[in-house]
């Protein structure tokens, strides 16, 4: 009987080259899975997984990291611009290099983008015990605080012994690669094991390949499908993340070309067509245009493809207001797709729009429908161009005349990345997406601090494409240190940060809900305990030249023209600074958000923005 060849190899040997050996392939197209690592060396991963990874340093690129959050932001950016074929791995040591990867787990999750994560853990032999940074149990011994990870983990396992890594790896993969399971994997690896020798059987190490599955329609879900659309006088697609994952753009144009159906984009979905595209109708909910919420609003049939339906798109249930509305929900996963006790199609986003196109021919909405989108379309785009227009060029400029000169400046192949603040409501309505990959909104956590190191990952990802990374000041604040990392790597992202002294887009809300913009300010507090002084002498353009930035100041409108066009040109990280003037109040919200407001108060604000919440409310549906 032969015996099977082995390898003697450390725990943390033994994971690099397994992972340098992984591949997805999509349609006949194959990419390395794991991309690289990130990783910032403490007691509990320096021993093992950063010896494995200097002995490794040839199949498996590093790259150092400031923040733990940060790195999986990064890694993020990197897996949504290669709509989730490729990922990359991030590590970190016990204790708070651990717990700081919650928040971009958790991000990763919701999004349904990739990400592993490798924390180091507590001794699983116990011999050091208890360990610095140890969270010491009383009654469950062998609890971490790896365990915090387990809720924003699409798969969780810890490796208490060096051959359970065989089973669980292939585990990890298989979900990393899975389009409807993927999210955050995290494998803990106790530092003992990380370095304890196993003889591990070769065929651990050969390539393997994860096909990507783009499963087709059920061909009773399918004729149930066309029978909805061939039914419906007013129907709307809503296009979600998915498109872009499935990368489906074409099919959907396809549809939409032959049916005349108006496509209106979730922050995610946005750039599903390109902006001039007849039937585009830009963003929809809350943050949409004007003529894809009243087309919404008066929708029969609404037909989401890779959509979750946030609060935002639905406008917290009030947006949908035909009485006879049905929904039609063409998604990956069951989950998603049965919601709004909707129509289901659950397939690739590929394979269902192909399906849908090929079994409607000859079907086409009615002239007057399309006449009347393309009209509101038309008067949205002069609405566009007049909130992005600066007449005069020595002015300061406002937020909207900052992406109308970005607007400007950049070409189709550019990536713009935004995902809190008052610029995701502004993009989401304004912004004129060219391809599908140039709009890059992290909205489903909304997580400040994401964009500066979500750039590095995209320009990882697409070298010689111009990334933009675009902040207001509260952002930046929360992140900014993965600027030294850009510097290092040479990676020429480009930011722009924007200075309106504090909390923008929650002032407003703040004021909107009776909250008086309390606490949202960067202001001196004055004599009564508020923030209404004058601005805080806090230089932001100067830290991020400290970083290692190059910086350029724009004080007008014709200043920050120039400076952008010098940024898009530059090969090294480039910061362009600007101090906005007041928003003005031309771009109301076209939809509700449902933030509760205070029942009872003794305070006139809130006792308005109460009356003003009940009306809202009054018009929420629910669709059984």
């Amino acid at each position: 009987m032969s015996v099977a060849a082995t390898r003697r190899l450390t725990t943390a040997q033994a994971l690099v080259r397994f992972l340098a050996a992984q591949y997805t392939e999509r349609d006949g197209v194959r990419h390395r899975l794991i991309a690289g690592t990130w990783g910032i060396f403490g007691h509990g991963n320096v021993a093992g997984l950063g010896q494995a990874l200097v002995e490794y340093r040839e199949t498996m690129p590093y790259h150092q990291g400031r923040n733990e959050q940060a790195m999986v932001h990064a890694a993020v950016g990197h897996a949504r611009q290669l709509g989730r074929l490729s990922a990359q791995a991030v590590t970190t040591s016990i204790g708070p290099g651990a717990t700081n990867l919650v928040t971009g787990a958790a991000l990763a999750t919701i999004n349904r983008l990739p990400v592993l994560l490798l924390p180091g853990d507590y001794f699983a032999s116990h011999a050091a015990d208890p360990l610095l940074q140890q969270l010491e149990h009383p009654v469950e011994a062998d609890v971490s605080v790896n365990d915090a990870l387990r809720p924003v983990s699409r798969y969780f396992d810890r490796i208490n012994r060096p051959e359970a890594l065989l089973a669980s790896a292939l585990k990890a993969m298989r979900v990393l690669t899975d389009p409807a399971e993927t999210g955050a994997v995290t494998l803990a690896l106790p530092q003992d094991v990380q370095a304890e020798a196993y003889d591990w059987p070769e065929e651990f190490f050969a390539d393997r390949i994860w096909r990507v599955r783009r499963p087709a329609p059920d061909p009773a879900e399918l004729a149930d499908a066309v029978r909805l659309i061939r039914s419906a006088a007013r129907p709307l697609i809503v296009a979600g993340g998915g498109v872009h994952h499935s990368e489906a753009e074409g099919a959907l144009k396809t549809l939409v070309d032959a049916t005349g159906i108006p496509v209106a984009s979730t922050q995610a979905g946005k750039g599903a067509l390109r902006h001039d595209h007849p039937a585009d109708l830009g963003g929809i909910g809350h943050t949409g245009t004007a003529v894809s919420d009243e087309l919404a609003r008066t929708a029969d049939l609404v037909i989401g493809v890779g959509t979750r339906y946030s609060d935002f798109t639905t406008a917290s249930g009030t947006l949908f207001q035909h009485p006879d509305v049905r929904f039609l929900n063409l998604n990956i996963t069951a989950f998603d797709a049965h919601k709004l006790a909707a129509g289901t199609l659950v397939c690739d986003a590929r394979a269902g729009l192909t399906a849908l196109a090929e079994a409607l021919p000859g079907h086409r909405v009615d002239t007057a429908y399309e006449t009347e989108y393309r009209a509101g379309k038309a008067r949205w785009e002069e609405t566009v161009k007049a909130v992005f227009r600066a007449d005069d060029d020595g002015a300061v400029p406002t937020q909207t005349q900052v992406l109308g000169a970005l607007d400007a400046v950049v070409g189709d192949e550019d990536v713009v990345i935004n995902a809190a603040g008052s610029l995701p409501g502004d993009l989401h309505k304004l912004w004129r997406a060219r391809s599908p990959r140039q709009y890059h909104l992290e909205y489903g956590y909304s997580c400040m601090g994401y964009e500066i190191p979500a750039a590095l990952g995209v320009q990882q990802a697409a070298p010689g494409t111009p990334v933009w990374a675009l902040v207001g000041d509260g952002t930046y604040l929360m992140n900014p240190t993965e600027i030294v990392t850009a510097v290092q790597e040479n990676l020429p992202v480009k930011l722009v940060l924007v200075q309106n002294h504090g909390y923008a887009s929650i002032g407003g809300l703040s004021e909107s809900v009776g909250a008086e913009r309390f606490g949202t300010d960067y202001r001196h507090r004055v004599a009564d305990g508020s923030f209404t002084g004058a601005p805080l002498p806090v230089d932001l353009a100067a830290n991020a030249a400290s970083l290692g930035m190059d910086v350029l100041r724009a004080r007008t409108v014709r200043e920050l023209r120039e400076a952008l066009a010098t940024a898009r040109a530059a090969t090294r990280p480039t910061c362009v600074y600007v101090e906005t003037a007041p928003p003005s109040a031309a771009l109301p919200a076209e939809a509700w958000w449902d933030v509760p407001v205070a029942e009872v108060s003794a305070r006139e604000a809130a006792t308005g923005a109460r009356k003003a919440y009940e009306r809202a409310v009054a018009d929420r549906r629910h669709h059984l």
